[in-house]
C-alpha cells in the first residue's frame, strides 16, 4: 500500500482563480493552478528551457511557456505541443481546511 505524504503548501485562496502562481513547497520550485475551481500542482520549471512557468499564460488545462511557447497540460504535465517533448512533473493536490496539500514524493 503506498502511504502519501501530504506537505502543506498554501492557503486555497492565494491561488488565484483560473490563473498560476508559483512558490516554494518544501524546498521545491511549484506551480499552483486554479482552473475551473480545481486546483493542479506541478514543477514549475519548463523541461525544455530553463523558464518558470508561473510567469507564462494559463488557457484552460495548458500552461504556455513564456520562453518558447510550449504547452503542457497541468492535470497530468504532459507536453501539449512542440517544442516540449518532456512531461513536467505533477503532483497529488488535497484541500482541507481552506489550505493545499500536495503530495511530493
Amino acid at each position: 500500500m503506498n502511504i502519501l505524504n501530504w506537505t502543506d503548501a498554501a492557503p486555497v485562496d492565494e491561488v488565484p482563480a483560473d490563473d498560476v502562481i508559483g512558490m516554494i513547497v518544501a524546498g521545491r520550485d511549484v506551480a499552483l493552478y486554479s482552473v475551473d475551481g480545481e486546483i493542479y500542482a506541478t514543477d514549475n520549471i519548463c523541461t525544455h528551457g530553463h523558464a518558470r512557468l508561473c510567469e507564462g499564460f494559463l488557457d484552460g488545462h495548458e500552461i504556455e511557456c513564456p520562453l518558447h511557447q510550449g504547452k503542457f497540460d497541468v492535470r497530468n504535465g504532459r507536453p501539449m505541443c512542440a517544442p516540449v517533448t518532456e512531461a513536467i512533473r505533477s503532483y497529488p493536490v488535497r484541500i482541507e481546511a481552506g489550505r493545499v496539500f500536495l503530495a511530493l514524493d
